[in-house]
């Protein structure tokens, strides 16, 4: 009999032929990807690309051809309550949010914990608890009392961020999570999906800004709705290919024990 530990682990989303149109335009044309588990990975591209599509199609969130498979399993046959259990979204900020203004901090990072609840049930101490966590990792604490129409944008950003948390799914999708974030709270969105990674738990997110998307462990790399290349943040041919993408406008540097990239 073979070890169990040496059964490969499945990538914790896989795409197969995905492709997607929004209204009569064609935006992803057959992408094939695999991400990895316990891994953060970051998807780059210039604006058009396709990333946030890509990201929305991952997630289950637009209608799309081909397949996409979480955690090895068709994503389509997982219920729906378990699939948002293991599968938490951020979407861009400013999205769809309209309608939480007049809800309370602490109620907008108890919406995260639905899919762990029984129809109009009250929140039970665990969901108190991980609501907590949550606001307290994004220092949204203090706020808890206050409707999430008061808050500055990147305030904001900091409670959605914590409704995300609070699902403590297995995955994290994110869609441009740094928007309103100044520079510290930007550090500290880095800091929170490294200890997720170091959790056990995957991240994957659309990024702007090219730095903090270099910091992650693995770039997709994507243009015209196709990916043009994955790899390793590190790896020379990874800086080759989105200096490429943005028509060698930029060129990634080692400054500091640390990946960046500046404009030429």
């Amino acid at each position: 009999m073979s070890d169990k530990n040496d059964v490969p682990v499945p990538p914790a989303l896989e795409a197969r032929g995905l492709s997607a149109t929004l209204g009569t335009t064609q935006v992803l044309h057959g992408i094939d990807l695999k991400l990895s588990s316990a891994r953060w990975t970051s998807i780059v591209g210039p604006n058009g690309a396709g990333k946030s599509t890509l990201l929305k199609a991952l997630a289950g969130l637009l209608a799309h051809r081909g397949e996409v498979r979480l955690f090895g399993e068709p994503q389509a046959k997982i219920p729906a309550r378990i699939r948002a259990q293991r599968l938490s979204w951020l979407g861009q900020s400013g999205t769809g949010e309209g309608s939480a203004d007049d809800l309370m901090v602490y109620d907008v990072a108890m919406l995260g914990r639905l899919p762990h609840q029984r129809w109009l049930a009250a929140p039970s101490a665990e969901d108190r608890e991980a609501v907590e966590r949550a606001l307290r990792s994004t220092q949204a604490w203090e706020w808890r009392d206050r409707p999430l129409g008061q808050l500055s944008g990147g305030e904001r950003q900091r409670v959605l961020l914590a409704r995300a948390l609070a699902v403590e799914a297995e995955l994290l999708l994110m869609d441009e999570p740094l928007a309103n974030l100044d520079p510290p709270h930007q550090a500290d969105w880095m800091q929170t999906a490294r200890t997720l990674v170091a959790e056990g738990k995957t991240v994957v997110s659309v990024l702007h800004e090219l730095p903090m998307a270099l910091a992650a462990d693995e770039l997709v790399v994507m243009n015209h709705g196709r990916v043009t290349h994955h790899g390793g943040c590190g790896d020379s041919v990874t800086h080759t290919a989105l200096e490429q993408v943005f028509d060698h406008r930029i060129r990634v540097h080692r400054v500091a024990d640390q990946w960046i990239a500046l404009p030429l």
